[in-house]
C-alpha cells in the first residue's frame, strides 16, 4: 500500500484553474521533488494533501485513510503529516523548547520529560542544543527553520511536506537548510519538497514532478528530468540559462557592489562556493585588464583633446560583465565587453610572456575556453570555465 495516493484533484480559485485532475502515487521512504515555475500550483498541491486548501473533486488517502472523505477526522490524520512552511511559523511567545514540545504533550500524551529529551535530541543532531531556551525572534532565519522542522519531528510523523524551506531565507542560510534535510534523507523519510533549488533537487529525490498546465506535465528520476526532459516545457523550464549583469560607467565604480552580486547570484542558483569565488577572481582580473589596457593610463589626455581633464577616478568608461550558468550543460560562461582602443589582455609573445599578471595566468588554467574579438569599436571577451565535474577530476 502506497502512503500517499491522490486520485483526480482539482482546486480552483474563482475562475482560475490551478489544479485539475491531477493522480499521484508515493511509496514509503520517496523523496520527491516538486518543481515548476511561479503560479503553477506547487505549494497548493502541498495544501491540498493536509485540506489546508479544499479541493472541489479528487480523493486524497494518507496512509490508507481518506482525509478528503466526509466524516473523516481531518486533525487526526494530519498528524500523520508535517508540514515545513516558508516563514517557519514558531509560537513566537514561545521559546524553543517550549515550541518544540507543545504538540506532543498535548496531542500525543507524551509527558513534559519524555518531550523535552526528544526535543534536546532533535537539537544536538541539528546543532543549536545551546538555543533550546532561546526565544524565535532572537534566532537567524535559518536556525528558526531548523527549529521548525524540529517541531514537525517531534510529532514522528510518516510523512514531511517542505513547502519551499528556503524561500524566505537570506541566501547565507539556504545552506545549513538544505543541509538539514539532506540529513533527513538519509533516514529514508518519506518527503515531498517544493523547491525552486534544482542541484538540490537533482541530490537528494528520487523523483522529480513538474508542474505545468494545472497538473504533473512530466516526472522521473532527476536524470531523466533535469538530464534528457521529453517535453517541450520541462525542458524550456530546466534548460534555462541564469544570468546576472553589472554595468560599469566610472573607473571609480564599486568592486564590492559587484561581487556581493556575484555571490547572491551563485547563492540562488546552488553554485558551490569555490565557484563563486573563481568568478569574482576572473570578472575583478577581466574588470582591471580592461580598465588598464583599453582606456589608457590615467591622467593621459585621448588624441587630439583639449582643456582639464576630469578627476581620473571619475572618467567614463562603458563595461558590462554578463554572467550565466546552465544547469543542463554545467557550463559558466563569462562575457566583458567595453570600448576603448583595441586590447587582447591573453595575447602574449616572446619577451610579453614575463610581464603576463598572475590573474590571467589564473585564468588561462581554470578556463576551457576563451575568446577574444573586436567588433564595431567594442572589445568582446568570452569565457568559459571547466564544469564542476572536470574541475573535481583535476
Amino acid at each position: 500500500m502506497n502512503l500517499i495516493e491522490v486520485k483526480g484533484l482539482c482546486k480552483s480559485f474563482g475562475s482560475l484553474q490551478v489544479l485539475q485532475n491531477v493522480n499521484l502515487s508515493v511509496a514509503a521512504g520517496e523523496r520527491i521533488a516538486i518543481i515548476g515555475g511561479s503560479g503553477c500550483g506547487k505549494s497548493v498541491f502541498l495544501r491540498c494533501l493536509e485540506l489546508l486548501e479544499t479541493p472541489e473533486r479528487g480523493q486524497v488517502f494518507i496512509d490508507g485513510e481518506e482525509i478528503t472523505a466526509k466524516g473523516a477526522d481531518v486533525n487526526q490524520i494530519r498528524r500523520k503529516m508535517g508540514m515545513v512552511y516558508q516563514k517557519f511559523c514558531l509560537f513566537s511567545h514561545l521559546d524553543v523548547m517550549d515550541n518544540l514540545c507543545l504538540a506532543p504533550v498535548r496531542l500525543l500524551g507524551m509527558s513534559r520529560a519524555e518531550a523535552e529529551d526528544m526535543a534536546m535530541e532533535w537539537l544536538s543532531r541539528v546543532g543549536l542544543p545551546s538555543k533550546a531556551h532561546t526565544m524565535p525572534a532572537i534566532l537567524s532565519g535559518g536556525q528558526q527553520q531548523r527549529i521548525a522542522i524540529c517541531r514537525c519531528l517531534m510529532m514522528n510523523p510518516k510523512v514531511l511536506l517542505f513547502d519551499e524551506p528556503t524561500s524566505a531565507l537570506d541566501p547565507t542560510m539556504v545552506g545549513e537548510v538544505l543541509a538539514m534535510i539532506r540529513m533527513l534523507a538519509k533516514r529514508d523519510l518519506t518527503m515531498l519538497i517544493v523547491t525552486h533549488e534544482m542541484n538540490f533537487a537533482r541530490e537528494v529525490a528520487n523523483r522529480v514532478l513538474f508542474l505545468a498546465d494545472g497538473g504533473i506535465y512530466e516526472e522521473g528520476t532527476p536524470k531523466d528530468i533535469f538530464d534528457s526532459p521529453r517535453r517541450e516545457k520541462t525542458a524550456a523550464f530546466i534548460h534555462r540559462m541564469k544570468y546576472f549583469n553589472y554595468a560599469i560607467k566610472r573607473r571609480d565604480f564599486d568592486l564590492l557592489e559587484m561581487q556581493g552580486g556575484i555571490h547572491l547570484f551563485a547563492e540562488k542558483y546552488g553554485l558551490s562556493s569555490k565557484l563563486a569565488y573563481r568568478l569574482q577572481l576572473c570578472c575583478e582580473e577581466l574588470v582591471y585588464e580592461m580598465l588598464a589596457g583599453c582606456y589608457g593610463e590615467a591622467g593621459a589626455l585621448p588624441a587630439g583633446a583639449t582643456g582639464r581633464l576630469p578627476a581620473w577616478n571619475a572618467e567614463p568608461v562603458d563595461i558590462v560583465i554578463d554572467v550565466s550558468y546552465s544547469e543542463s550543460a554545467d557550463s559558466t560562461n563569462i562575457s566583458v565587453s567595453g570600448g576603448g582602443k583595441e586590447f587582447n589582455p591573453f595575447h602574449t609573445t616572446g619577451e610579453d610572456e614575463e610581464n603576463v599578471h598572475l590573474g590571467i595566468t589564473m585564468l588561462k588554467k581554470i578556463a576551457q575556453k576563451i575568446e577574444y574579438r573586436y567588433l564595431d569599436g567594442k572589445n568582446r571577451i568570452e569565457i568559459t570555465l571547466r564544469s564542476e565535474a572536470a574541475r573535481a577530476v583535476n
